[in-house]
């Protein structure tokens, strides 16, 4: 570690020697497109010439702009004008956006937990107030949210936003149906309450095509739609777009941010579009469903194996991750230790909520960064870590 605390390492992840790390929600290195960006960026620096090399477009590069809403035509059940896209420095920086430009010191921001651990950080940088909301195999439990509304409201508070992840959820996998999909789009219209959809995962379903997005379903202009390339390409682009209404889009282009540095990764956007009009963009997702596919399957078979009839798991048909319910009496954070011993690690299920002792018994799996054969072993020792502590319990 360098003296401000930061890791000195070109990359955020650094393996522990011997450790299969299943808590990263990182993808597999090997998968990465390496050849065909480099390509990308040669063609689109012969296209564009010293162009790439300035200040952008304060929306983001015009041919990546075109790129989304054309995939978005193909992938979702409605597709947004140039107008309603601002591309953002990856799903983070367009979350910390909407809230720095949409929110007020002071408004509530709501949060059906569990949910993304690293959203709760970045909504807690800024000076609102975080409240949970209830959730279950289905999504956000609508009576919950009706009933917490009311009660900031009467209290004096202000419920602005919503943030959900209602396709491929992080940490749970879960997908919401339809029917409260539609249920929820209509409860923020009837509340003037926004919807910040983290829609991280819609390219990465591996069971049929994806559901339509909150986005795509809500015609008051009461949803921000967050959408990342670092799932479908490569996270080290640092790129992703917002979809929203126009008046929305326009604050965000408009703020000092982009205004000031020109759109977010001129550069990159502009390279991305080169290698999405090649077709590369459409065959890497497909490699990586073929992958991811084959190593969820593979992660399931082992927990099916490996740990006994008293725990549980999700079965996600999308995205990087497996919630997992251990038997009772075992707590992740006493099982971390042991699993870590034996060659594995996890991510606790606490930290996926406001309240750092909820969901003792739960911990999140990452099936994206290491290939099937590592994770039928780390399951493996998973299983056993699981019935070491239950034989010293007796």
């Amino acid at each position: 570690m360098t003296e401000r605390g930061i890791a000195s390492s070109l990359t955020q992840y650094e393996a522990t020697p011997g450790v299969i790390d299943l808590a990263w929600g990182h993808p597999d290195p090997n998968l990465l497109p390496v050849r065909e960006l480099r390509a990308a960026a040669q063609r689109a620096m012969d296209r564009h010439g010293s162009d790439i090399l300035e200040y952008g477009s304060t929306a983001g590069s015009p041919p990546l702009i075109d790129f989304i809403c054309q995939r978005l035509s193909e992938t979702d059940a409605r597709a947004p004008s140039s107008a309603q896209v601002v591309i953002t420095s990856g799903a983070s920086q367009g979350l910390d956006l909407a809230a720095t430009l949409l929110l007020s010191a002071g408004d509530t921001v709501l949060v059906d937990v569990p949910t993304y651990h690293l959203a709760i950080s970045i909504l807690a940088d800024h000076p609102v107030r975080l409240e949970a909301v209830a959730s279950d195999a289905d999504g956000i439990v609508l009576d919950d949210l009706a009933e917490t509304v009311a009660r900031l409201r009467h209290a004096g508070e202000r419920p602005r936003l919503l943030y959900t992840i209602p396709t491929f959820h992080n940490p749970t996998g879960r997908k919401v149906s339809l029917e409260r999909r539609n249920a929820l789009v209509a409860f923020a219209a009837q509340e003037s309450l926004l919807i910040a959809e983290d829609d991280t995962y819609r390219e990465l379903s591996y069971d049929g095509p994806p559901p339509p997005s909150l986005w795509a379903l809500d015609g008051a202009g009461s949803v921000v739609r967050i959408g990342s390339f670092a799932k479908s390409v490569a996270p080290g682009l640092r790129l992703g777009y917002v979809t929203a209404s126009a008046e929305i889009a326009t604050r965000l282009a408009t703020g000092g941010l982009l205004d000031s540095g020109g759109g977010m990764n001129h550069f990159a956007a502009t390279v991305l579009a080169e290698y999405a009009g090649s077709g590369d963009y459409a065959r890497q997702v497909e490699h990586f469903r073929a992958a991811y596919r084959a190593q969820r399957d593979r992660l399931l078979a082992g927990l099916s194996a490996h740990l006994p009839d008293t725990a549980s798991w999700s079965r996600p048909e999308g995205g990087y991750f497996v919630w997992v319910e251990l038997p009772p009496g075992i707590t992740a954070d006493a099982l971390l230790p042991v699993a870590a011993a034996r060659g594995m690690a996890f991510l606790p299920g606490h930290r996926f909520f406001l309240d750092d002792r909820a969901a003792p018994g739960a911990l999140r799996l990452a099936f994206s960064m290491h290939p099937a054969e590592a994770l039928q072993e780390a399951t493996a020792h998973l299983g056993a870590a699981v019935d070491q502590l239950r034989a010293e319990a007796g």
